[in-house]
Parts: C-alpha cells; structure tokens; sequence
C-alpha cells in the first residue's frame, strides 16, 4: 500500500497517540474517538453544520486505524514517515537512479563519490528497501530513484 505524501495527516495525531504506542493502546485510542464521532452516536439538536465536521472526523479517524491497526502498514507508514523527516533534517545533495551509481561485482555494492571524498554505499540486498543513503563521510544524503 502507498501513501499519499502530498499534505499526508499526521495518523498519530488523529489518534491522540505517540508512534511508540502499542497496537493494544492504539486500539484503545481509536475506539474512544470512533464511539466520540460516530453518526449514530450523535445528539439530534447537533447543528447540521456540526454534523458534518463530526462526520469528517470520523472518517478521517477511522482512515487512521486502517493505517495503524495494521503492523504492515503500520510499518510502512512508519518507515515513511522517518524517510520525510530525514529529507526534512538533511541536506539532499542529488537524486540518482541505480544505474548512475558505479557497481562493484565483487562486495555486490553500489558506490557513488560525494563531493567531500566520501561515498554512498548501497548493497544490492538493500535496493528494494532504500532510497536515501547518507554519506559515509559527510552529512549529505541522496535519493534514490526506482
């Protein structure tokens, strides 16, 4: 499953919780909130107004516990999330696809020199799963184009 990155809501911050919560607190967290919002659950002198923020809510509740009441996309969006914030908190020097990058058959590794003197590694192991790789020498990051 993808995630939208464009404007993405913080899931955590919809739920109340922290990404360090477990799977039983976040449940707990979502079914609070679900029971709080739910359309059925709604008082009959709510401004219609009211009615569809709270339904809004809802809904967008609800999307949050598909995200994290799931391990797998629990952990996708985890690994997402830490990925924004690293482009956020490094610099990124170049976006490079694979096949830019010099490959050494022996180590089975993808080299490519950074402007200090420093290289980006990547393992052929590794290509389906990265795509920043820091510098081993500097603070500069690439971004790795599939």
């Amino acid at each position: 499953m993808a995630f939208e990155r464009i404007n993405q809501k913080d899931w955590y911050k919809v739920l109340g919780a922290k990404p360090s919560d477990s799977l039983a607190e976040l449940k707990r967290k979502y079914q609070k909130l679900a029971l709080l919002y739910h359309p059925d659950k709604q008082e009959a002198d709510v401004p219609a107004g009211e009615v569809e923020e709270r339904v809004q809510r809802f809904i967008e509740i609800d999307q949050a516990w598909k995200i994290l009441g799931n391990e797998e996309t629990k952990k996708e969006y985890d690994l997402q999330q830490r990925e924004d914030n690293l482009t956020k908190e490094w610099p990124l020097h170049a976006q490079i696809y694979l096949e830019d990058m010099s490959w050494n058959e022996d180590e089975q590794l993808y080299t490519l020199s950074c402007r200090c003197g420093g290289n980006y590694n990547v393992f052929k192991s590794e290509t389906k799963d990265v795509s920043l790789v820091c510098c081993d020498t500097c603070s500069l990051v690439i971004e790795i184009l599939q």
